[in-house]
């Protein structure tokens, strides 16, 4: 009880004032909580306020289509909570005739909403019980109890949502919940926390056994693939070019980008315009190629990393099914793209 009570008193005095901590408006929550899923609270504010504007209800989020909610995404990343977003809105519409799940259980049925989301929006709306655990958990949990546990093992998963759900606070689980998310993320946290303001010090026993900097434990399971694009940059005398949707699944599902090659490995020119693929995008020989990108660019996803290089393609042929340049912005596009375009366009 001590320790959900000093959370709590800390969280009601040093709280950041963010928008979605005024309501209890289960739609308004959901948003948030699908926002910040692996995203920081500053670049994840402003997203929420354009969300929020552009669709006040879940109505007007479910009636809309998906490229515009992937338009109004562009630049989050992890492009399937947005396509989940909106489908998880389509059903609540469609499905329980606007009315948002009211507890956890029903609350899981939401495609994206995991344990974590589920019992964020289901204690803060609905002051139901159930104790949230995500990075922030994890790390005030592992320092205070001194547990050497690897929060991602399937030990130390369950283990962990045990203690935040005995130590939550059955009275106020909203608070509590978001008390322990926020202390995790300006107090203690990751790296070199002040541990000397910490009102929890006098019992964390990280500080007494000086492992603070040690815990938690996880166990590297990532490996990075490394993979390698070609962007063909197609574009023409009247100032078209070429975009299409990726729709098998993996990256940038839905989303638009140029006519792309991918390889095994870097590949220059001569492999470029020898290479099976590249006479699919490109007809006949009245065009010019340079490589608008003398070193590859490197996009770091949390999986893999994207060795990219943009070949700017001039033609004097019309071309089919071309859109404007003037037209671009109106796609959603992966950030690499839109960054490349930002810099074509300054360099043009």
């Amino acid at each position: 009880m001590q320790f959900s009570n000093t959370l709590i008193y800390w969280y009601l005095q040093n709280k950041r004032d963010l928008p979605w901590r005024k309501t209890k408006n289960a739609y308004h929550i959901w948003l948030s909580e699908i926002i910040l899923q692996q995203t920081r609270v500053n670049q994840g504010l402003e997203y929420y306020k354009v969300f929020v504007a552009t669709f006040p209800s879940v109505y007007d989020l479910a009636k809309t289509d998906e490229e515009a909610v992937l338009k109004l995404w562009q630049g989050l990343g992890y492009y399937s909570r947005a396509r989940n977003l909106h489908y998880s809105a389509k059903y609540i519409v469609n499905e329980l005739k606007g009315k948002f799940p009211k507890n956890y259980t029903d609350l899981l049925k939401l495609k994206g909403v995991g344990d974590y989301t589920a019992s964020a929006i289901a204690s803060i709306c609905y002051d139901e019980p159930t104790a949230v655990v995500d990075g922030n958990v994890y790390r005030v949990l592992a320092r205070y109890f001194g547990i050497n546990t690897a929060i991602n093992s399937t030990k130390g998963i369950s283990y962990f949502k045990q203690l935040a759900q005995q130590l939550i606070d059955k009275k106020q689980p909203g608070t509590f919940n978001q008390a322990i998310m926020e202390f995790g993320a300006i107090q203690c946290k990751p790296q070199n926390p002040d541990c000397t303001i910490c009102p929890l010090n006098s019992g964390c026993i990280a500080l007494q056994k000086r492992i603070v900097n040690t815990l938690p434990v996880k166990v590297k399971k990532i490996t990075i693939k490394k993979r390698y694009f070609n962007y063909l940059i197609i574009t023409n005398q009247e100032n078209k070019t070429v975009l299409q949707q990726r729709k098998n699944k993996g990256i940038w599902q839905n989303l638009y980008e140029f006519p792309l090659i991918e390889t095994s490995k870097e590949i220059h020119l001569k492999e470029l315009i020898t290479s099976n693929d590249f006479y699919q995008f490109i007809k006949g020989d009245t065009h010019t190629i340079s490589l608008f990108n003398k070193t590859q660019t490197v996009h770091k996803l949390t999986h893999q990393h994207l060795y990219t290089k943009f070949w700017i393609i001039d033609t004097d042929q019309e071309i089919a099914n071309g859109i404007s340049w003037n037209d671009f912005e109106k796609f959603p596009v992966p950030t690499l793209l839109h960054n490349f375009v930002e810099n074509f366009k300054t360099n043009a």
